[in-house]
């Protein structure tokens, strides 16, 4: 279980811009929920993606995963229980390395770092099975340098990764934007399965709301640091495009806009 505890977090704080995103924000996110969460920007969907993995400070407030309290915990120790993937698919892979020294990096997260070869040959067929799921034919491109693939293999790689060593939580920071929309769809494919098969916990950040419709078993749409939608179960199964819509026409208008 992963929970979010009267989060408040300015930006700018003590200048003319200050600014306050979050002020006792709360959200409580089950074991087995995968989550859709969509907004305008500025919303702070992405701030509370970056709040969650320790890649920005909270001022006040606390974070707790399986009943841990990781508020203080450094990002790269947070990596160990949480898996990101970024809109950007050159953040999650290393393209001057090959795909074999890519998933030999994934395999070995965690683990530690002693003079030895980078990369155990016995895992060479467990690593192109993994590929093989992907049905992407990178599993006969081992030696091929990441940088060479295109976008959607390299995201499908990078999902693949962060799913390799055990996780608590996976985070996808729209994952699919920067991704023409055949591409975006075989990655949602490839998400779902990854998340049914491995039974994930996952929060979702996405702008495509058709994909935050289809997937996942709860939906929140946040609004100037507030959750204003939050709709799971039979709620989430009756939730249509035009749903959202019509919210954001709303906060349209009361915008000002």
């Amino acid at each position: 279980m992963l929970e979010l505890n009267k989060i408040t977090k300015y930006y700018n704080p003590g200048t003319v811009n200050e600014m306050c995103l979050f002020n006792d924000f709360n959200l409580s996110v089950q074991n087995g929920e995968f989550v859709s969460v969509v907004g305008s920007n500025g919303s702070g969907k992405t701030s509370m993606l970056n709040i969650l993995c320790g890649s920005i400070p909270i001022d006040k407030g606390s974070i707790h995963v399986q009943g841990s309290n990781i508020t203080n915990m450094p990002e790269f120790k947070r990596q160990r229980k949480i898996g990101r993937v970024y809109q950007n698919p050159a953040m999650g892979t290393c393209p001057n390395m090959t795909i074999l020294e890519n998933m030999s990096l994934a395999d070995n997260k965690g683990k530690a770092f002693n003079l030895g070869w980078g990369t155990n040959k016995k895992r060479i067929e467990y690593y192109r099975e993994n590929l093989r799921s992907l049905g992407l034919g990178l599993e006969d491109k081992l030696d091929v340098p990441v940088g060479s693939l295109s976008g959607g293999q390299r995201q499908a790689m990078a999902l693949l990764m962060v799913t390799m060593s055990p996780i608590e939580f996976l985070i996808l920071d729209e994952h699919t934007a920067a991704l023409d929309p055949k591409t975006a769809e075989l990655i949602m494919e490839l998400t779902d399965k990854v998340v049914k098969e491995k039974q994930l916990t996952t929060i979702m950040v996405t702008h495509n709301l058709r994909y935050a419709v289809e997937y996942g078993n709860r939906l929140l749409m946040m609004h100037q640091g507030e959750v204003i939608i939050d709709a799971s179960g039979e709620e989430k199964k009756h939730l249509r495009i035009d749903d959202l819509l019509d919210k954001f026409n709303q906060i349209s208008i009361e915008c000002g806009n």
